[in-house]
Order: C-alpha cells, then sequence, then structure tokens
C-alpha cells in the first residue's frame, strides 16, 4: 500500500509559507518529508520543450544549489521540471515536487518520471499535491499548483519559457506573492527566451550561476557551491573537456572541432560519461557534468 499521507490547514506541520497565502489548500496529500520551518527553498520552472541550452543549464544550476544546501522545488513535468529534479536526485540531496495530479503511482505524470518520484522520496525529498489520490492530469491542475511551487520558495528561477506559459504563470504567482524572481537569459530570436528575457526586462535577477540567486537572498552556500571538475586522464579528454566548457556538443561536432578519429571520441566520450567527466543529454550531445 503506497505511504500516501494528509495533512490539514490546522495542524502544526502544515507548511507555515503555504499557510500565508489566501488561496492555501485546507488539505495536502503528500509522500516523503514535508518542508520543514527553517528550510530554504527556491522554486526552478520552465518549458516542457527545452533546447540543450535549457537542459544544460537546468542541470548546472539546480546542481550548484544543492551543493551550496538549497531545496528546489519544481512539478515534475517533462521538461525542465524533470532535469531540475534529476540534477538533485544524482546529488543524493532533497528535492520537492509539487505535482498536479493526485499522489499515487498510477496517477502520476509523466508516468515516464515514476522512477524519478521513487528517487525523491528515497534522498529524503517530498511529493505534495492538493489533490486526493487517483486524480488524473487536467490540463487546469497543473496551472493551479503553480501556486503552490511559489508559496513554498523564497523566490522562482525561470530558466526557458515561452511568453505565455504555465512558467509565466508562476512568475506571476511569486510576483503576487512578493517572492524574488530569477531568470536565466537566452537567445532574442528564441522563442523559449522570451519568457525569461521579459521578466529580466521587468526587474528579475538575471542568473548565470547559482551564486546570483544566494547574493540576491544573502545566503551563504551550506556546502561547495562549485564542486571541483574530474582532471582529463589523457590528451583527448583533455581537448574534449576544453571544447565542452564552452557548450554542449553534438558528437560529430566534438570530432570536427578535435579532428581525432570518430571511433576515438566514441570511446573516450563512454568513459568520460562512466566516470562522472561529462554526461550525455539525448541523441548524442554531450556536456560536462
Amino acid at each position: 500500500m503506497e505511504d500516501i499521507r494528509e495533512v490539514k490547514i490546522t495542524d502544526k506541520n502544515y507548511p507555515k509559507l503555504l499557510k500565508k497565502i489566501s488561496t492555501a489548500p485546507k488539505v495536502l496529500y503528500y509522500k516523503g518529508v514535508l518542508p520543514q520551518e527553517n528550510e530554504i527553498c527556491i522554486g526552478v520552472v520552465g518549458t516542457r520543450r527545452p533546447s540543450v541550452y535549457g537542459q544544460q543549464v537546468t542541470l548546472q544550476i539546480t546542481g550548484e544549489l544543492a551543493d551550496a544546501g538549497i531545496t528546489v522545488i519544481s512539478g515534475m513535468a517533462p521538461g525542465i521540471d524533470t532535469y531540475a529534479h534529476t540534477a538533485c536526485v544524482e546529488k543524493g540531496a532533497r528535492t520537492i515536487a509539487v505535482l498536479g495530479t493526485g499522489l499515487n503511482e498510477k496517477s502520476i505524470y509523466p508516468q515516464e518520471n515514476l522512477e524519478l518520484s521513487r528517487n525523491i522520496i528515497k534522498y529524503g525529498g517530498c511529493l505534495i499535491s492538493e489533490f486526493k489520490p487517483g486524480t488524473p492530469g487536467y490540463p487546469s491542475n497543473f496551472a493551479q499548483r503553480n501556486r503552490i511551487i511559489s508559496a513554498l520558495s523564497l523566490g522562482v528561477l525561470v530558466v526557458e519559457a515561452k511568453e505565455k506559459s504555465g512558467s509565466l504563470i508562476t512568475a506571476g504567482y511569486a510576483k503576487i506573492q512578493k517572492k524574488k524572481l530569477f531568470a536565466i537569459p537566452g537567445p532574442i530570436y528564441t522563442l523559449n527566451a522570451k519568457g525569461p528575457n521579459k521578466l529580466i526586462k521587468e526587474g528579475a535577477t538575471l542568473v548565470e550561476s547559482a551564486q546570483d540567486v544566494l547574493d540576491v537572498l544573502g545566503l551563504e552556500p551550506r556546502g561547495a557551491a562549485h564542486a571541483p571538475r574530474l582532471a582529463a586522464e589523457n590528451e583527448t579528454e583533455k581537448v574534449i573537456l576544453q571544447i565542452l566548457e564552452q557548450e554542449a556538443l553534438y558528437i560529430d561536432n566534438i570530432i570536427a572541432a578535435t579532428k581525432l578519429s570518430p571511433s576515438q571520441i566514441a570511446t573516450t566520450l563512454a568513459l568520460m560519461e562512466i566516470s562522472g567527466k561529462i554526461r550525455n543529454l539525448g541523441g548524442n550531445v554531450y556536456s560536462l557534468n
């Protein structure tokens, strides 16, 4: 039987930040450990169809936040949400997912994230929903739950989002709730950069690293915000690491830049991925880990 619990707004362990908003749910359903009174949480949201840049920057900055002792909150939707939670889980760090469905495993959306949801609990995190077990993912539920992501956070970071998107709804709640707003800038010709760039114009803090978030909130890292990278074991690895310092690249571009044989690059990339130096973002696009 699934360990789904409920907490009422009148209970002592009901999250205090959430209780402050006028639309706080009367009952929350949860798995794992609820947000604690002095816990520092940052919401991370973005498009369900991120670019390679969006994937890379989410993994990097969310990982830095986790290293710094910050709890990342997101919605476990496809795309940026998934990458945000994944970065935390890979570090064995706590993260909180606010769902737009019931918490029973058959209702989890997307079902591809079922294992991720289990790992969130495994590493001390929490799944939260205002919807009863068995509730499917009605479209309106996801917009509705965004106010909870914002309410539980000291600030909200928007990575990639179109000018009209669920992520901007979350940003709107953050403004109403007087939370700090952060945004990752993007290319002006890219639709998914329209949302963050607009927020920056309106006063959101431009973010290039987790330290930008910590500075605005006046926080000191509780851990190492920048974990040291693993050293190259040979000249081929050294060259690849130098290339990927600039941006994530498709394997053919790495071959072209290094002028080395496809077989040598493929073998080296596989070994570097195993050792944790780099990661495959999908489709043989590689980035630093």
